[in-house]
């Protein structure tokens, strides 16, 4: 039955892109992949590895915030991998799944064989690639909320993707019911409080780890660098598909198509992207077609600016794996601690005489 939930996901991304199809016509989709050329290629992969390098730093700050080794090197290239697996698998969260697995397994691996133990080093990893995706959210969702303060139109042209007016209170009523089970059964049931308990000590680590001081700024500055590397993408693609407006008036949708992306349907963000594109589009005056045109071209430029994934899928020579593995002195970093090492014979000791055996 689990296995069933990512298909269920793609059947209804398809179907959001399909009734899109439907009533636009498959034209704008066959303009916007007619317009891409060399050029909106190589801007996608330099703008991709901008993003991907602040994406994996921040990446980096919550790790070694939370006490987990993690190389640049090997957060890039994880980070890369992980991104191509998001857009070519189903729910757009598998890679993540992924990466957050295999970095718990070389932390579990790495405190095993310097303490004998795992001391909790993959709960760990999993909790900061959380946090990681949670930051970039959390710089997402409020400036798309400025924007629709900004721009209550695209509010309005939301609101006409509904069958009818008299749909939104059934609509609105579900939504509160939905809510209120939801919250009972958090507060009632032993599964919620088990649940809410958890979520308090994710609060309490994210606090205390992550969200103070220079890693707190960090963290925002190395999330605004990631989505103004998404927008750039983006405005790319509106180019390429005809869209000649100012930048300033294309931004408001294309947030909304951002956020939209992030929604686990379909396969890469595909369906709701091109709706909210098409909708918004259509708010600001480009026209639904546009919009639908530039959000095709955006899914065939993040795919491409991926594409640099297939490599880490490839083995590693010994040399560079080790490399990528990060230093030893990382993990003296995040806990403020050295880890000893033998000392070679006769080497001076810091009291000043010399190392050997003893016995």
């Amino acid at each position: 039955m689990r296995a069933v939930g990512p298909w269920v996901r793609v059947l209804l991304g398809a179907a959001v892109l399909g009734l899109l199809v439907r009533t636009l016509g498959a034209g704008p989709v066959l303009d916007g992949l007619a317009t891409i050329d060399g050029p909106a290629l190589l801007a996608a992969v330099g703008i991709g590895a901008a993003t991907t390098l602040a994406a994996a730093g921040r990446w980096v700050v919550v790790a070694r915030g939370m006490g987990l080794r993690l190389g640049p090197a090997r957060a890039v290239a994880d980070y890369y991998r992980a991104l191509l697996l998001n857009a070519v698998l189903p729910a757009g969260v598998l890679g993540d799944v992924h990466r957050a697995f295999e970095h718990g397994r070389r932390a579990r691996a790495a405190d095993s064989a310097e303490t004998g133990g795992s001391g909790g080093a993959g709960g760990r990893a999993v909790r900061a690639v959380v946090l990681e995706r949670t930051a970039g959210q959390a710089v997402l969702i409020p400036a798309a909320a400025a924007v629709l303060l900004v721009r209550p139109d695209l509010l309005t042209a939301a609101a006409r993707a509904l069958p009818s007016a008299g749909a939104v209170g059934p609509a609105a009523a579900v939504l509160l019911a939905a809510v209120g089970a939801a919250a009972a059964w958090l507060l009632r049931s032993a599964g919620g409080r088990r649940r809410l308990r958890r979520a308090r000590v994710w609060a309490s680590e994210a606090r205390s780890a992550v969200l103070t001081g220079r890693r707190l700024s960090a963290v925002v500055l190395l999330s605004l660098a990631g989505l103004a590397g998404h927008l750039s993408l983006f405005v790319v693609a509106a180019r390429a598909a005809g869209a000649d407006a100012p930048v300033v008036v294309l931004l408001p949708p294309l947030l909304l198509a951002l956020v939209a992306m992030s929604v686990p349907v379909g396969v890469g963000g595909w369906g709701p992207r091109e709706s909210a594109a098409a909708l918004g589009f259509a708010a600001v005056g480009l026209g639904a077609a546009t919009g639908l045109s530039a959000a095709v071209v955006y899914g065939v430029l993040a795919l491409v600016a991926s594409l640099p994934g297939v490599l880490v899928l490839l083995p590693l020579p010994r040399p560079l794996r080790r490399s990528a593995e990060g230093r030893p002195q990382d993990r003296a970093e995040t806990d403020g601690t050295a880890a000893a090492r033998p000392r070679p014979v006769g080497t001076p000791t810091e009291d000043g005489t010399a190392a050997g055996r003893t016995g």
